[in-house]
């Protein structure tokens, strides 16, 4: 599990604190100083656009692990007026600002991975990957790409939420978990549920959070939720109490799984695991209820093509309630 962390940027000198965080961040994973360096360079001139363009820009930073590789994804997210031509803003030389234009093209070709979305008037979501060292191009084993967002309440350290993926050959399982309230006593809970969820993740959903139950009784107690992924079988099994949502979405629609009420560890009358089928080239879609529920992807022209983080930081961007600990968690077929 890692967790974002916010940072709001829309004056210079919160430029100058991102790219100290990020350059910090880098030095605890490990990076030497030239990849340390490209860490600062992309954070820079992300945070730079942000100043000079954006409305309400903010800038995301988490660690990724892949293959034992250490990483950093860098997402910014802007309400500010959006580009009309996103590849001729990448070309070297563009500028709207009287600056060398080179901003965006440093960024993209530092990165190890780079996306971009943005829509006239409705803002922009740019998302950067850099590693410590190179990702060899054949060592994934699973077609499912990951993207999250998982934050406190504003004024709370640590998140309440929590969330786990388990990958294997055959099957990907994912939770999300959000502790009663909020602060530290809910991070407990979520935590907890996490160390079961790995304990049994050779069990199905229902008896992963049928375990959890029993081991959460001792915590405030936790909304859980818990898809098994198969696809080669292309089936989806879940099981969730209380109140996260979770949908799937494809080019044939949209919908959404069952959850039963109650609070696991505390007062569950009913554990129930359902299997749907999965669509091919599917995208699942987990999140606690500090988002809203009246998203709709559709309404972002070429979003769901996009890496599922930029998706993640879109429905963040837009549908956060802004008071309570939030977690959207996005898987995506390759």
């Amino acid at each position: 599990m890692s967790d974002s962390v916010a940072l709001p940027i829309v004056e210079p000198s919160q430029a100058g604190d991102a790219r100290r965080i990020a350059m910090s961040l880098a030095s605890r994973l490990g990076f030497n100083e030239t990849e340390r360096g490209k860490v600062g360079i992309v954070v820079t001139e992300i945070a730079n656009n942000l100043v000079r363009h954006a409305r309400e820009g903010q800038l995301l930073l988490r660690s990724l692990t892949k293959n034992n590789i250490v990483g950093i994804e860098i997402l910014a997210l802007d309400k500010g007026p959006g580009m009309l031509d996103v590849g001729q803003c990448l070309r070297d030389g563009y500028s709207t600002a009287g600056t060398p234009g080179n901003g965006l093209g440093a960024i993209s070709r530092l990165s190890a991975f780079f996306d971009i979305h943005s829509v006239p008037q409705n803002g922009t979501v740019l998302l950067s990957q850099l590693w410590a060292t190179p990702i060899p191009t054949s060592s994934s084993n699973s077609n499912i790409e990951i993207g999250l967002v998982c934050l406190p309440k504003t004024g709370e350290e640590v998140s309440g939420d929590a969330w786990a993926i388990e990958q294997y050959e055959d099957r990907t399982l994912l939770l999300v978990s959000d502790g009663l309230g909020h602060g530290p006593m809910a991070a407990q809970a979520s935590l907890k549920a996490i160390e079961i969820f790995r304990e049994n993740a050779d069990k199905s959903p229902a008896a992963v959070i049928e375990a959890a139950h029993q081991a959460l009784k001792s915590t405030r107690g936790a909304a859980i939720a818990i898809a098994q992924l198969d696809l080669a079988e292309q089936s989806l099994r879940f099981a969730g109490v209380g109140n996260i949502s979770a949908s799937v979405i494809s080019d044939s629609g949209r919908y959404s799984m069952v959850s039963h009420n109650g609070t696991v560890g505390h007062e569950v009358r009913k554990i129930q695991e359902f299997v749907y089928q999965w669509p091919k080239g599917g995208l699942l879609l987990m999140h606690s209820d500090g988002l809203g529920t009246q998203w709709r992807l559709d309404r972002y022209p070429g979003l769901v093509a996009k890496h599922p983080s930029s998706i993640a930081g879109v429905l963040y961007r837009d549908f956060n309630r802004g008071r309570d600990d939030v977690t959207v968690l996005i898987a995506k077929e390759n």
